[in-house]
């Protein structure tokens, strides 16, 4: 018999706080790890198969990270019996709370073997609470 996939209450959690928060399209959410790294936040997405100029968008606002990705993923096959084809697509998204104080100007994102990872270091001082995109670097 297979072993059940271990769930994270936070994957339970996340939808019903979206739903509260008012957002009733439920977006699927995705799945994060984060952890302290020294005096660093470090949260790492599981995106993989994407375009991260493209597919992904990272930003800041009012203490929260916010994380999107859309995911479109078409295959066919031609056959001499006949034709198939297959489409996925989909977006997902993830808000998680910074340390209070966190500077936007100094939280960093990269992309590499379909993971994204975000990091933010130790709070300096208080921000304002406009939105900052952050660029993904990638390899």
């Amino acid at each position: 018999m297979a072993e059940l996939n271990k769930w994270v209450p936070s994957d339970v959690l996340e939808p019903i706080k979206r739903f509260l928060d008012g957002d009733l399209t439920m977006t699927p959410s995705i799945k994060v790890e984060q952890f302290v790294d020294g005096t660093t936040l470090v949260v790492r997405a599981e995106v993989p198969g994407i375009d991260p100029d493209r597919d992904v968008d990272v930003s800041v606002s009012e203490g929260m990270l916010h994380i999107r990705a859309e995911r479109e993923e078409k295959t066919e096959h031609k056959g001499k019996d006949g034709y198939r084809s297959e489409f996925r697509y989909g977006s997902f998204s993830r808000s998680i709370a910074l340390p209070p104080g966190a500077r936007e100007e100094d939280i960093t994102a990269t992309y590499k073997d379909g993971v994204l990872e975000v990091r933010a270091p130790a709070p300096v001082k208080a921000s304002d609470a406009t939105a900052k995109k952050i660029r993904i670097d990638h390899t």
